[in-house]
């Protein structure tokens, strides 16, 4: 069971592990030290692949510190970019610590009718 959240709810919590944070990836679960576990993932449709699509940073900055930044913004690719026909989505999630910050980018491809969005949700048991 999850219940959705908002991603800065991250600021002042400690993360104590990462899973699935690579390219590729179509979930990836942060464990905060307070035993917290949140998801960012896709709820697939049908006709949409939504994955990371690149990672800036070293994770293992994330780690052991308290998150000071966690934001997330959201853009379109521009008609004519790229296939007129098809829908690009792209989400970006910075967090920072004291020891650096890491850039997730998310890709969303669809033809158009489908969501492309990233959900960020609090896993419960």
């Amino acid at each position: 069971m999850s219940q959705d959240a908002v991603f800065s709810d991250l600021v002042g919590m400690t993360i104590e592990s990462i899973v699935g944070l690579e390219t590729g990836s179509e979930e990836v679960f942060f464990t905060t030290t307070e035993g917290r576990v949140f998801r960012l993932a896709h709820i697939p449709d049908c006709c949409e692949t939504v994955q990371v699509e690149d990672v800036c940073g070293d994770t293992e900055d994330l780690i052991g510190a308290p998150i000071l930044q966690a934001e997330e913004s959201t853009g379109e690719t521009p008609q004519g970019v790229k296939e007129p026909t098809d829908s690009y989505t792209w989400t970006f999630y910075k967090l920072a610590t004291i020891k650096g910050s890491v850039t997730i980018r998310w890709l969303g491809e669809s033809n158009g009718w489908y969501s492309e969005t990233v959900d960020f949700a609090e896993v419960r048991p």
